[in-house]
């Protein structure tokens, strides 16, 4: 009797966590629920929150869906394996070498013109443009596809009457 409760109790000490404190003290992260493809767009479907041991927490990890749904992965991600930051983007909305229209804002007037993008952006990410016929280059923000905002005071192209 003393020899199937002990072969009980270590065939039950396989399948617990090593300590208590680990089972309920990890930090919890979000990981995808099966692999993403570079270039996917992340939805909430792909993703679960685990616990995870203290010392596989690295800097730049992701904690919250939030902060990965809509962008999309830069690489393969793997399925359980924790997410960096540097590892997702927001979706390519303007792409290197395209035409994009730049919108110069000050107050009480507002410009647009064309550029060519020097390279790829997401929404919300700066970007070089430069202008086709001058060859300035001008940093900007992307605001949606194809569409960008400058950054830089560009000085005044418009003369004002004395």
């Amino acid at each position: 009797m003393k020899m199937l409760a002990l072969a009980l109790a270590l065939s039950l000490a396989a399948f617990a966590p090593a300590s208590a404190a680990e089972a309920v003290d990890g930090p919890r992260i979000v990981v995808p629920a099966h692999d993403i493809e570079r270039g996917e767009t992340i939805t909430d479907t792909d993703l679960v929150m685990q616990t995870i041991a203290p010392d596989r927490m690295r800097p730049g990890v992701i904690t919250a869906m939030a902060n990965l749904v809509g962008h999309e992965a830069r690489r393969t991600l793997r399925e359980g394996e924790p997410v960096r930051a540097e590892d997702v983007r927001m979706p390519i909305l303007v792409v290197k070498g395209t035409i994009v229209t730049m919108t110069f804002m000050e107050p009480g007037i507002v410009l647009t013109a064309t550029g060519r993008a020097m390279a790829d952006a997401g929404l919300g990410e700066s970007v070089v443009v430069q202008n086709p016929v001058s060859f300035r280059q001008v940093s900007c923000i992307v605001t949606g596809a194809g569409a960008v905002r400058a950054t830089e005071p560009q000085g005044s192209t418009i003369a004002a009457n004395p």
